[in-house]
């Protein structure tokens, strides 16, 4: 997934009301920028932050800058734009990249099941179960290169997996994707000190048949793409 327009460098002066940044341009100038996270954004959102920020000429647009990523002070890149995983996974899922879901010619996005809810991506094949596909968006890294999800209390996540278990029961393939959105992290587990509620749904769901996937991302100021598998941690929260 390309950015429609090339990234510039800024620096995060701070960021506040959910979804609004200050910042300051290479060139000294402060202004406004969007930023597209409602999330804790832990470890992400400290003042001084390098991060690049997508312009734009929309006069539709209060803002003429979105926020996509941060550098970290290795280098390192993290997406924190929430729109952005479901347009990789999706360019993934066309392109065969998914190993795990690649049997699939139709792909369907925001199909509605479940309880008042659209699940991300619904694959069908001919004879083959039908895959019911959600994706999540992980930015957290508190130890070493372990990625952590969730970073806040999502009592909606907890939802998804407990529709996805139902499709599961029902005959269907179900499938969590943990979209990996910083490239200094190898592998996934849940947060359970952050959401031990969450924790719980997903070692339940695991145990109902729901397939947990994690795949890493290429991240640059040019776009972003799928990358390699990440193996997930699977032990069971609930006896640590």
């Amino acid at each position: 997934m390309e950015f429609a327009t090339p990234l510039i460098r800024a620096t995060l002066l701070r960021r506040y009301n959910r979804f609004l940044s200050d910042i300051q341009l290479a060139d000294g100038t402060e202004t406004r920028a969007h930023c597209p996270n409602p999330g804790s954004m832990m470890g992400l959102k400290d003042a001084g932050t390098l991060i690049w920020v997508e312009p734009n000429d929309d006069p539709k647009k209060k803002l003429k800058y979105g926020w996509r990523l941060s550098e970290l002070p290795e280098g390192q890149m993290v997406c924190i734009d929430t729109s952005l995983p479901n347009r990789v996974v999706g360019e993934a899922l066309h392109s065969g990249q998914v190993a795990e879901l690649a049997g699939y010619s139709q792909i369907r996005a925001e199909v509605p099941y479940g309880t008042k809810s659209r699940v991300d991506f619904l694959l069908s094949e001919g004879a083959l179960p039908d895959a019911y596909v959600e994706v999540k968006n992980v930015t957290l890294c508190r130890d070493g290169n372990w990625a952590e999800f969730p970073d806040s209390v999502t009592a909606r996540g907890a939802k998804h997996l407990r529709e996805l278990a139902d499709m599961a029961a029902a005959g269907h393939r179900a499938v969590m994707l943990y979209l990996v959105q910083r490239t200094d992290c190898r592998r996934l587990r849940m947060a359970a000190d952050l959401d031990p509620a969450y924790a719980a749904a997903f070692d339940a769901a695991r145990d109902a048949g729901v397939e947990m996937l994690c795949y890493g991302t290429q991240i640059s100021a040019k776009g972003i793409w799928l990358s390699d598998a990440l193996p997930v941690e699977l032990h069971d929260h609930a006896t640590g």
